[in-house]
């Protein structure tokens, strides 16, 4: 059955600003029918927009990082103690005086972060694309504080630390020592990391060259990760592209600095070569890190998608998967070739865990009542404010007027939670009246500055109406479809998410109307808007300057 995607707004006294929320609710249901069985777990581990997951286990608790790109606040990091289930309890970055978005895209700043732990301090080692480069940032308690940037001299992305003893060593994506052979010729360095000074010393030394093999034009070798077990160095990367091509790769050396020779079994981790009309289908899966649990057994955490057509048409981003690893003649095998993931396994052998309370994988729902004293970490916005738009008070979020959405050197008044199931349900309370013509405030469903929408409230030639605008890949809204309201009481919008398709509904007084139906979702999705997240609705208020 379709789920619902729902907005209540209630009409108040003419007012520039602000407009006020006083609740918001989800509801999501997947596209797939999966049936978890006791001892097991269900993939995704983190449903929705959670890239590039990063990996590292401190006694017998495990934290995850994962890209946020211009989102703030950025860097979400999770805690569990079985793998399975997580809790967010941070954002590490979280403060104006962190980075600076300002100029970014959606889809730029911060990608690929890497969280490690040595000597009481755990370490973020990450890459601020277009805005200064790769960066270190450290904190005793992974909840925060975390310190600010310490930047780092080096070329490239995806930077990661490997700890041998007392000694740290980067190993990141880079050019290659030669001039680029095709588009996507990319190499893995590695350099030594003084961690006591915050600075790089000693020579770089590349490692890869391409990927698995030169010859056949690997694109993208990027995501490394280096660890040892049984006198090898192994060193594991993405390879092909972040998309339908993506696939994880698996080299090891005797030595630290190689050479690195590749497994005759790579990729050891891909969905490439199987039927993407194949029911409930996931693809895309790459970029994993290993981590080895207390009990001696090796898992991967990787990103992967799940389309809900065979077009390649996903909403709600790139996600965190689990799989067990097996070793197999002194090689790491994620998964072998041919081979679908699968929606439920056996779950890791640690101790059981209750579900956390605010789920992240699977079916649920959650409400915020907008009562407490700061939002929940799970929120975000669009790039990084200098001054707050948003305060909470009496049970309501107030939202001034800010940028409109798209403008790249400014901050709209927005702030939403990731859409984590292709049928999703969205709810709020509103109460605002707009006071001139463009006054908006009401919905927006956001996948980039240039691929988004709005439904809401606003006044057209002096006359309050409700409205739908979108934003298809361009720099400017289309009214899609708008009716005048004739009464001051509340309004309830609801708009319904199924898969490719979203209906509009609209209502006063308990009676409902449909604006329009039909709408074509996939406007929202990654292959027509591009980029690297997924959608991110909420509340959203903008008054044009007089």
């Amino acid at each position: 059955m379709p789920s619902i995607l729902s907005l209540s707004l209630f009409a108040a006294p003419a007012q520039a600003a602000p407009a006020l929320f006083e609740r918001f609710a989800y509801e999501g249901q997947s596209a797939e029918k999966v049936v978890v069985k006791p001892g097991e777990y269900r993939n995704p581990i983190l449903t929705g927009y959670y890239p590039d997951p990063s990996v590292t286990r401190v006694g017998d608790d495990y934290y995850l990082v994962n890209s946020s790109f211009a989102h703030y606040p950025g860097l979400p990091i999770f805690k569990s103690k079985d793998l399975v289930n997580w809790t967010q309890i941070a954002n590490a970055i979280n403060r104006p005086e962190q980075l600076n978005f300002n100029g970014r895209r959606i889809s730029q700043a911060v990608f690929a972060p890497d969280i490690s732990y040595h000597d009481g301090t755990f370490y973020i080692v990450n890459t601020c694309v277009e805005c200064k480069g790769n960066f270190v940032i450290t904190a005793k308690d992974p909840a925060g504080p975390w310190s600010d940037p310490i930047w780092l001299p080096f070329e490239g992305i995806d930077p990661s630390i490997y700890w041998e003893g007392d000694k740290a060593y980067i190993v990141n994506n880079r050019a290659p020592d030669e001039k680029p052979r095709y588009d996507g010729h990319r190499a893995i360095w590695m350099q030594e990391y003084d961690w006591r000074a915050g600075k790089m010393v000693g020579e770089s030394t590349q490692l890869i060259n391409g990927g698995v093999d030169i010859t056949k034009r690997p694109v993208w070798i990027e995501g490394p990760h280096i660890f040892r077990k049984d006198g090898y160095y192994y060193l594991t990367a993405a390879e092909g592209g972040t998309s339908v091509n993506h696939s994880q790769v698996v080299f090891r050396s005797n030595g630290m600095r190689g050479p690195y020779i590749p497994f005759e079994g790579d990729p050891i981790l891909t969905q490439r070569d199987l039927d993407p009309a194949r029911p409930e289908m996931i693809g895309s899966a790459g970029h994993a890190e290993l981590v080895q649990t207390q009990n001696g057994d090796w898992w991967a955490t990787f990103l992967a998608v799940r389309p809900y057509d065979a077009d390649d048409h996903y909403n709600i981003g790139r996600e965190t998967f689990l799989l067990p690893v097996e070793w197999k003649d002194g090689w790491p095998i994620i998964l072998p070739r041919g081979q679908a993931i699968p929606h439920t396994l056996k779950a890791p052998n640690l101790p059981a865990q209750p579900k956390p309370a605010l789920p992240t994988s699977g079916d649920f729902t959650y409400v915020e009542e907008f009562d407490g004293a700061a939002l929940p970490v799970e929120w975000i916005g669009i790039r990084i404010p200098q001054k707050p738009f948003y305060h909470l008070a009496g049970g309501a979020l107030a939202l001034e007027s800010g940028a409109p959405i798209g403008d790249l050197n400014g901050v709209p008044a927005f702030i939403g939670r990731r859409q984590q199931h292709s049928n999703a349900t969205f709810s709020t309370t509103l109460r605002y009246t707009p006071a001139k013509d463009g006054d908006r405030a009401g919905l927006a469903a956001v996948q980039s500055d240039r691929s988004n929408l709005f439904f809401g409230l606003t006044r057209i030639a002096g006359k309050p109406v409700v409205a739908l605008y979108t934003r298809d890949a361009a720099d400017t809204d289309t009214l899609v479809a708008s009716a005048p309201l004739t009464t001051s009481g509340p309004i309830t919008l609801t708009i319904r998410a199924t898969g490719r398709t979203i209906a509009f509904d609209y209502g006063v007084g308990g009676g409902m109307k449909t604006l329009k139906d039909g709408v074509d979702a996939t406007l929202l999705s990654t292959k027509k808007a591009g980029g690297f997240v997924g959608t991110v609705v909420g509340p959203y208020h903008y008054s044009p300057a007089n």
